[in-house]
């Protein structure tokens, strides 16, 4: 079983590669994430280049069903968010399954 990927793990690394402070890198990690869902709130699509497309839709009210009792109950309109993966980043995943390697991002050569 894998590990779950934290803020944490994000703030770490953020230090180990770019050599901020612990504490600058906690707070870059914790901007970039509020921009992020600030943007997502307002409705706005994010996209990260290589890495994928994060995107608000908006679903209408429908009638349900309970899978137990076989009772219709109304499901309210709400937003989901919706994330869609780049080409880039299904090749990386696709890769490191079969292990021929590769996993470049932007082009670059490992």
């Amino acid at each position: 079983m894998s590990e779950t990927l934290t803020r944490q793990h994000l703030a770490e690394a953020v230090y180990a590669q770019v050599g901020l402070s612990r504490n600058e890198s906690a707070e870059l990690v914790d901007r970039v994430l509020e921009e992020v869902s600030a943007r997502l709130i307002r409705g706005e699509t994010v996209k990260l280049s290589s890495f994928g497309t994060f995107a608000v839709r908006s679903k209408g009210g429908r009638i349900g069903r309970n899978p137990k009792t076989g009772q219709e109950v109304p499901i309210s309109p709400r937003r989901v968010l919706v994330f869609r993966a780049s080409h880039v980043l299904k090749a990386m995943i696709n890769d490191g399954m079969t292990g021929t390697g590769g996993g470049a991002i932007n082009g670059e050569k490992k």
